[in-house]
């Protein structure tokens, strides 16, 4: 089952400078990408980060190319 980017991802005014979190957490979309930037496989971020899943790295990638689709779009 596939869960929805929006279901998995919320932006808090307050909480780490308002920048895309994933739900019930302080990881941002931007720290999961950065560690996958830098080769770290999705089981090594869910071992380092346990509160997440290989679904929310799934939903940071597919957040990160429909931020990019909009952008090219613009």
């Amino acid at each position: 089952m596939t869960v929805s980017v929006a279901s998995m991802i919320e932006v808090r005014p307050g909480v780490r400078s308002g920048k895309p979190c994933f739900v019930g957490t302080r990881i941002t979309v931007y720290d999961v990408l950065e560690y996958l930037a830098a080769g770290m496989t999705a089981e090594a971020i869910v071992g380092d980060f346990p509160e997440l899943t290989v679904e929310h790295v799934r939903a940071a990638i597919e957040f990160a190319a429909l931020r990019e689709k909009r952008l090219a779009s613009a």
